[in-house]
């Protein structure tokens, strides 16, 4: 039996991507293994939304092509989609994000020794196709592709497009089937999805409330969704995220704490329409658990832009955050800016990480002696099980219990990055 391994990169998305393209394979009688060494195809599925991702793909590619030189090679995901001219590229057979449906073909192809490039835009893979989850407790589910923003730091637009949405009807479908299949966490995945639906006039607030619905006891991680979009559907949306199935978890993204910054990005909002919009949630919702992305180091941030952007880490106490410096994307609009020096933009990711620490070591204290019920969703390191409570934080446990088991804790310890909890 021919044997076939991922390499994947990246979002919530490609992982998606990857289970369906791996399903497929499954179902067309590849052997599916976890290993480079007993792989007789490998598929990398890129992700091109900063310099090192990209950067960590092409070293992987050159080792394995010194390493195991007789390996076939198929390159899917942003970077064949947004790429496909590279003079490394263009002699692999390459797979675009809107055709992993079509990976059997490729694959075959490719031991074929044919080098194809299957990169159409204008269909939608369809959703109801086989899966091989990494985690047979999680159901991702990708609510639509593309977005509708511009922004200047952006590559992906190039990869994914503009808004396409999955009519509700296939996305509850698709949800029916996971849970069948023993799923107890469904997370809604895309590139934005608070724009979900605004393209076949729905939103996900009517999405969510058809997904609770679902008679089955499980629960739904909404996925990150960009501020511009929430004043369409704030007040609904605030209502929705109050239901005992959705995660009490919102992953929001700010970018700067400064105005003109967030116009030079062409971010669709203002600090203000930010600062109401988390205001409002917290007051409706006082234990949310919310998740922001920064980008340190913008080519025309200033000093002073800079420590707004301090101010309103600190104003909002976020949970979590991924911090970003700033990398210029060939291409994109900020790539032509004249970029600001390596050390100014190393010294403020690292005080911006630091004050984070601090918050987040705040924020987790404030659950110490919490009692309640988690889902273990993963398994973690030397005999140790982590699970998420209703606000979706982790909670690590020791002890003998198994995935999609839910127990009830009470957290013993707080840690800077998660709770340790005794059943």
């Amino acid at each position: 039996m021919t044997s076939v391994c991922f390499i994947t990169q990246g979002c919530s998305a490609n992982r998606s991507d990857t289970e369906t393209m791996a399903g497929l394979l499954k179902e067309a009688t590849f052997d599916v293994v976890d290993t480079v060494e007993n792989a007789d195809i490998v598929i990398f599925n890129t992700c091109t939304v900063k310099n090192p991702s990209e950067s960590t793909f092409f070293r992987e590619l050159e080792k394995i092509k010194i390493e195991h030189p007789y390996k076939v090679i198929v390159i899917a995901g942003c970077i064949a989609q947004s790429d496909p001219t590279h003079p490394i590229l263009k002699n692999y057979c390459l797979i675009g994000t809107r055709q992993t449906h079509r990976i059997v073909e490729v694959v075959e192809e490719a031991l074929n020794d044919n080098v194809v490039h299957m990169l159409e835009k204008g269909e939608m893979p369809p959703l109801n196709l086989p899966k091989l989850r990494k985690n047979p407790i999680v159901g991702i589910i990708q609510i639509n592709l593309g977005c509708l923003g511009a922004c200047t730091f952006c590559k992906t637009k190039s990869a994914r497009f503009t808004l396409k949405s999955y009519p509700i009807e296939d996305i509850v479908k698709e949800a029916k089937v996971a849970l069948s299949e023993g799923v107890k966490e469904i997370w809604l995945t895309s590139q934005d999805t608070f724009c979900y639906g605004f393209d076949i006039k729905t939103n996900i607030v009517e999405l969510l409330h058809s997904l609770v619905q679902i008679p089955q006891d499980f629960k739904i991680r909404v996925g990150m969704g960009n501020p511009d979009h929430i004043p369409k559907i704030k007040n609904e949306l605030i209502e929705i995220f109050k239901h005992p199935k959705i995660f009490r978890f919102l992953h929001l993204p700010l970018q700067s704490g400064n105005n003109q910054i967030l116009s030079d990005m062409k971010r669709a909002y203002t600090t203000e329409e930010f600062d109401s919009i988390v205001a409002d949630f917290k007051k409706a919702i006082p234990d949310l658990n919310i998740m922001t992305d920064i980008i340190v180091g913008y080519p025309t941030e200033t000093e002073e832009q800079f420590f707004e952007t301090l101010s309103s880490i600190r104003k909002h106490s976020f949970d979590s955050i991924n911090i970003s410096r700033f990398w210029p994307r060939p291409g994109t609009p900020a790539a032509e800016l004249t970029p600001l020096s390596g050390d100014v933009v190393k010294h403020r990711s690292t005080v911006l990480t630091d004050i984070f620490h601090n918050i987040s070591t705040l924020q987790n204290e404030k659950w110490l002696g919490w009692k309640g019920k988690i889902l273990i969703d993963e398994k973690g390191r030397d005999g140790q099980w982590i699970g998420r409570n209703y606000a979706y934080k982790p909670v690590i446990l020791e002890g003998e219990f198994s995935l999609g088991q839910e127990v009830d804790v009470q957290i013993v310890k707080t840690e800077k990055f998660a709770l340790r909890g005794k059943a």
